[in-house]
């Protein structure tokens, strides 16, 4: 057992005696002296602190941008970090984004300028010829407070324009990196980090309190405050059966640590209203570090990805040394607020959800105040299986209705068996007061989600019926 971390910052081998619960913003800021690394909100949003992370145990996959501010040190023993110092992979020297922001103007105040720089390499790295939808949806997760957005973009095209022209290999935008791994053990603070399934659910049984920390997108906020602190940490991101996606015909099976931004590419084709939605709740900070098993163990009422994962008809598997594995439906995982069927020494291993099959359809809408980077106010999901007109079977789900994320039996019981017309729709929405008692709180009244919810069925119906549906609030 050591107690250090060790990981690769800008290319070099590092070593740090730093406490695995201290954010990865405050290592680079305050020990690595790496300050163009920014601080701006301390809770994953405004993107200031954007670093490209590629954890341990992963050569040759991407860099991912990710949020420093709610990485810990727990997370990076083994892995590789590129700051905005290091984007030209010597120092002084500018990569092609850094050059197009500074010639376009792309920076005003400048505080934000580091995390876009390195948002906008790390989609380079991936894509050299972006379109635009695709820069902004990488930009998604960094806020400009001097709203120069244009000339951002322009940078980025122009950037993807210099890649394109010396016919740049994927990786071109940053300097190729070499990887160092370590287990660590600090003192004062422990960090454990299993690598396969059986460690971990040793160290589960052994360490019932311990912070079970896979992307750690929610829980790292209250630390990023220094509002708590956490003794011992198991990470989940080394576990190989948890890092694993099956592929089979009929379904997909991610492991509880697999992030959403993986899960994305698996379900695009497919699911794309599903697809659409993860892009929705968590800009590519988030989603290359938050993870399915975290989303779903949070347990939170108004978490985008159960609603519609229940919807889909999923599975959740648990495991345990003493009670070995169990699989049950994800709706039944969900007790009651924050409360779970996981048991004291369980973990989630993996989720299993059905591939798309011919006469079905999926959908999922998402009420918020924001488009982007937004906690739901509701969040509705619907698969059917349509016998020509008729609705031959029905799963409607929905967030921010209950005290969990809940399927609506009633409003099913009104569409099955029925032709899907915008009467058998308001039908259903009616039905939902027999369904749910909604909440009242700063993002809704109980009357404005019951509507909305409601609502969003009509919308269901309308657009399947081929009906162009303009949407200003979803």
């Amino acid at each position: 057992m050591t107690t250090h971390t060790s990981f690769t910052l800008n290319g070099q081998p590092v070593t740090t005696a730093a406490r695995p619960d201290m954010t990865v913003l405050d290592l680079l800021r305050n020990e690595m002296s790496a300050r163009g690394t920014k601080e701006g909100c301390a809770e994953g949003d405004c993107g200031a602190c954007t670093v490209l992370f590629r954890r341990g145990g992963q050569e040759g996959a991407e860099l991912l941008a990710a949020n420093a501010c709610i990485m810990t040190v727990a997370q990076i023993d083994g892995g590789e970090i590129v700051t905005v110092e290091g984007l030209g992979g010597t120092k002084g020297v500018l990569n092609a984004v850094q050059d197009e922001m500074a010639r376009n103007g792309s920076s005003q105040c400048g505080f934000c300028t580091p995390g876009i720089a390195v948002a906008l390499s790390g989609l380079l790295a991936r894509d050299p010829d972006p379109d635009e939808a695709a820069i902004h949806d990488a930009l998604a997760g960094n806020l400009c407070r001097c709203t120069g957005y244009r000339p951002i973009v322009d940078a980025a095209r122009a950037a993807a324009a210099r890649l394109k022209a010396v016919d740049a290999e994927p990786n071109a935008a940053i300097a190729e990196r070499t990887l160092v791994s370590s287990h660590t053990d600090a003192s004062g603070v422990t960090a454990h980090r299993p690598h396969d399934l059986r460690g971990l659910l040793k160290l589960r049984r052994d360490h019932p309190d311990a912070v079970l920390l896979a992307g750690g997108t929610d829980l790292a906020v209250p630390l990023a405050g220094y509002e708590t602190r956490w003794p011992v940490i198991i990470h989940t991101g080394h576990v190989a059966e948890l890092r694993a996606i099956d592929t089979a015909d009929e379904t997909w099976t991610f492991g509880a640590a697999v992030t959403w931004e993986e899960a994305l590419e698996s379900v695009r084709e497919e699911y794309p209203s599903f697809a659409t939605l993860i892009r929705r709740f968590g800009s590519t900070q988030i989603r290359s570090m938050g993870t399915i098993g975290g989303n779903i163990g949070t347990a939170s009422p108004i978490g985008d990805g159960p609603p519609a994962l229940i919807a889909l008809g999923a599975t959740i598997t648990l495991a345990s040394l003493k009670g070995g594995e169990r699989t049950m439906a994800l709706e039944d995982f969900f007790l009651d607020y924050r409360k779970t069927e996981l048991r004291a020494d369980e973990v989630i291993v993996s989720v299993t959800v059905p591939r798309a099959r011919q006469g079905e359809v999926m959908r999922t809408y998402k009420v918020s105040k924001r488009y982007d980077q937004d906690i739901s106010t509701v969040c509705g999901a619907y698969w059917l299986r349509m016998d020509g007109d008729i609705v031959g079977d029905v799963r409607i789900a929905y967030g921010g209705m209950a005290a969990t994320p809940k399927r609506a039996p009633h409003a099913e019981a009104a569409l099955r068996g029925r032709a899907l017309t915008v009467e058998a729709a308001r039908a259903a929405g009616a039905a939902l007061a027999s369904d749910f008692a909604p909440l009242t709180d700063w993002r809704g009244s109980d009357r404005y989600r019951a509507r909305a919810a409601a609502g969003l069925l009509e919308r269901l119906a309308r657009e399947l019926s081929g009906e162009t549906v303009e949407v200003m609030a979803l």
